[in-house]
């Protein structure tokens, strides 16, 4: 079984090129389901039916699973079993008609457009940490990337002259516009504040601590959640906050979805749809509001 769990594993890393978390999650999902099968069924993975799905599902309710649980452990089993059928080791997929209780999704957060303004006014340009500080919101939510693809940036990234930057995820580069004032924050913290800062003349790190060294997740963590304080901002403001708020102000403002997925590296447009019901909930709570008959 171990051999099969392994080949699948660098299917997803290789072929897939699947996040590190997504290969994480996948093969726990898979591990867990082939020992309830040899401890609960006294079966294996190739010859697993249907109904050892279906008795699998019942299982994890039985155990108190959450629903968005069990709901990811059977797409992990579809995906798993897809990856077998491939490979002719199945004839079919014992996991495609599974489906667990839909979960309801919860709709992220966002800014408004004048809690993005005081946020985004928070660092103080005086010394190379505001500036750097400036530069690097501004970039986050000119483009709405990730934030290991924003800690992940280099200098050869930035093309300020052309107002874009690449960025490069899972295999994929994609190129992504700037707004005039990002352009501005960048210009001047690359100019003349990075150089000051950086450890080795050879960084190649865009942005980097206050030890000159590329900035880190749990340091930009920490950059977020000391503005939001300053900002007296009482929402939960994350680095994934802006990124959401990037797409749902696009998106309020005409974008199309397409062009929305292609900037955010969506894979799937229906990663994308999630903002398009942030916007009609938002006109359904305006109209409820305001409407003298609501």
């Amino acid at each position: 079984m171990a051999n099969y769990i392994a080949d699948y594993t660098n299917y997803l890393e290789l072929e897939r090129r699947s996040s590190d978390n997504t290969v994480s999650s996948y093969v726990r999902d898979v591990t867990q389901f082939s020992r309830y099968l040899m401890e609960v069924e006294g079966t294996e993975l190739p010859h697993c039916k249907a109904e050892h799905v279906e008795q699998y599902v019942s299982y994890m309710y039985g155990k108190g699973k959450s629903t968005a649980s069990i709901a990811r452990s059977v797409a992990s089993l579809k995906s798993f079993y897809g990856y077998l059928q491939s490979r002719g080791v199945v004839r079919a997929n014992p996991a495609k008609s599974a489906a667990p209780v839909r979960s309801e999704r919860k709709l992220p957060e966002i800014l408004t457009g004048q809690e993005v303004e005081l946020f985004l006014e928070q660092p103080q340009c005086v010394d190379a940490k505001g500036y750097r500080d400036r530069a690097m919101l501004e970039l986050l939510y000119a483009t709405g990337i990730r934030v290991s693809e924003l800690i992940g940036l280099d200098i050869g990234d930035v093309n300020l002259s052309a107002g874009f930057i690449r960025c490069s995820s899972r295999g994929k580069d994609r190129i992504i516009p700037l707004y005039s004032a990002a352009v501005t924050a960048l210009s001047e913290y690359m100019k003349d504040y990075r150089p000051r800062m950086v450890l080795y003349p050879r960084e190649q790190a865009l942005f980097v601590n206050m030890s000159g060294e590329r900035m880190s997740r749990q340091g930009f963590w920490k950059i977020i959640k000391h503005y939001q304080e300053k900002a007296q901002i009482k929402k939960e403001i994350t680095p994934h906050t802006l990124r959401h708020s990037f797409a749902a102000h696009l998106l309020e403002n005409g974008a199309d979805l397409r062009s929305i997925q292609e900037m955010l590296g969506h894979a799937d447009i229906s990663s994308t749809q999630i903002y398009s019901h942030m916007i009609k909930q938002k006109l359904q709570d305006v109209y409820h509001k305001a409407h003298p008959r609501a």
